[in-house]
């Protein structure tokens, strides 16, 4: 079975330290893909490791749509495993959407995939996207989980912060559980410890 949590910490993907996350959120963990995805040969085998069990499940699939920026690569080596077209989502003046000549083509089955989810906010943005414009989502998908949402096979239960409907498959391939904290609550912050903001929006 294969080590995601190895295969990540070998690419120097999982950091340890004192993190200022997206949300706002302090942790002592940080998952860096763009690390473990800068290999091709990696990208493609985890790819094809979650397109496995994406095809397992029987949904149909015409689409994968990635959010920008984190799910770029992800989403494309997702795309090429499944053999299904790849499109993605951008922020424009901090709104999600879909530019560059993509189009959605009215009842098209679309997966939305990301590199990491936590609360999943941008996957749902791109979601809204894809069925404003007449697309239907019928799974998200990512490499790692941070433990927010449930995914297909795991015994974490879904925590209230988790912008994914219950009733929707999500596909990862391993849980990352890691402890969060409010700034004003933060240990590391109290033994003095300074958060650094790595990732695509504070890099």
């Amino acid at each position: 079975m294969m080590d995601i949590k190895k295969i990540y910490m070998d690419a120097d993907a999982l950091l340890e330290g004192h993190f200022k996350l997206s949300s706002g959120n302090h942790s002592g963990f940080y998952l860096q893909s763009a690390k473990v995805l800068e290999n091709p040969k990696t990208a493609k085998l985890l790819a094809e490791a979650l397109a496995k069990q994406i095809r397992e499940s029987g949904i149909k699939i015409d689409t994968v749509c990635a959010p920008a920026l984190g799910g770029l690569i992800a989403g494309y080596a997702l795309a090429a495993a499944l053999d299904v077209r790849y499109i993605f989502a951008e922020r424009v003046d901090g709104v999600m959407s879909i530019r560059r000549g993509f189009e959605v083509s009215k009842d098209e089955k679309v997966l939305i995939c990301e590199d990491i989810i936590t609360t999943a906010g941008s996957a749902l943005e791109a979601a809204d996207v894809v069925k404003s414009l007449g697309g239907e989502i019928v799974a998200f998908a990512a490499l790692a989980n941070r433990g927010f949402c449930k995914r297909q096979g795991s015994t974490l239960e879904q925590k209230e912060s988790c912008k994914l409907p219950k009733d929707m498959p999500f596909f990862a391939l391993a849980d990352f559980d890691f402890e969060m904290y409010a700034p004003h609550e933060c240990p590391l912050c109290a033994n003095g410890s300074v958060a650094i903001k790595p990732g695509s929006r504070g890099n």
